[in-house]
């Protein structure tokens, strides 16, 4: 099987994830906070032109459960009233929902065998019952990566025992499936980008959204001043 790209339009986050949401595929967004958008801007060292990536982000899909919705077990950072999370954790899939904050999704389907999905989600669960820690220090040491390429099949300069991020943790799933997402890259140096650019025959489901040409000038000022103030807290 070669990758194929189809593109859907018309839809709503939630039209599109209940439609191609099945357990075992991976999902992308492209975060609209400032962080996801410094994510974005740090993986245009993948790309010839310097181009941003459309990916902040990457999960796994469980797959519908009693509540009649869809999960996702991830690697991330939630901060809610009184509660904080971070690290491998089982959330709704409709936090995608919102058009807003996720203007970007992708499923991406490697057409897995049942036994290839359970194992998925047996090592998925496994890290969400040992707490398993969502890493920045990690994160820190992908970027130093990204700028020497020579050092992306090395393992993470910043590594650290019982901690992994987004990608990286799709990709250490998939290992324990027998597959190799992104040959030649070292797990913790996995970026989003490169789940969907993976060599690794797979469909890819992408929603697609037509922007009016304002708004694409709207929407590059208002990037340009996310980067803009996240260097000047960097620089404090």
């Amino acid at each position: 099987m070669e990758n194929q790209t189809v593109i859907l339009t018309g839809l709503s986050n939630r039209e599109f994830l209940e439609r191609h949401a099945q357990p075992g595929r991976v999902g992308l967004c492209g975060g609209a906070t400032g962080v996801d958008i410094a994510i974005r801007r740090a993986q245009r060292h993948l790309h010839e032109a310097g181009r941003w990536s459309d990916w902040s982000h990457a999960f796994l899909f469980e797959g519908l459960r009693a509540d009649g919705q869809h999960w996702v077990i991830e690697s991330d950072l939630q901060f809610h009233r009184k509660n904080i999370q971070l690290g491998v954790q089982e959330n709704r899939a409709e936090k995608y929902f919102d058009e807003k904050t996720f203007p970007m999704l992708a499923v991406l389907d490697f057409g897995l065998s049942e036994v290839q999905v359970a194992t998925l989600l047996r090592e998925g669960l496994e890290l969400v019952a040992n707490r398993e820690r969502y890493s920045i220090r990690e994160l820190v040491g992908t970027l130093i990566a990204l700028k020497k390429p020579e050092l992306r099949a090395r393992e993470n300069l910043w590594a650290r025992e019982r901690s992994v991020y987004c990608s990286a943790f799709v990709k250490q799933l998939f290992h324990h499936a027998g597959m190799d997402l992104v040959p030649g890259v070292a797990g913790k140096n996995t970026t989003p980008e490169d789940l969907a650019r993976s060599p690794v025959p797979h469909v890819t489901y992408r929603l697609q959204r037509e922007t009016a040409p304002g708004k694409v000038a709207g929407l590059k000022k208002k990037i340009q001043r996310h980067v803009r103030a996240g260097l000047r807290k960097i620089k404090r």
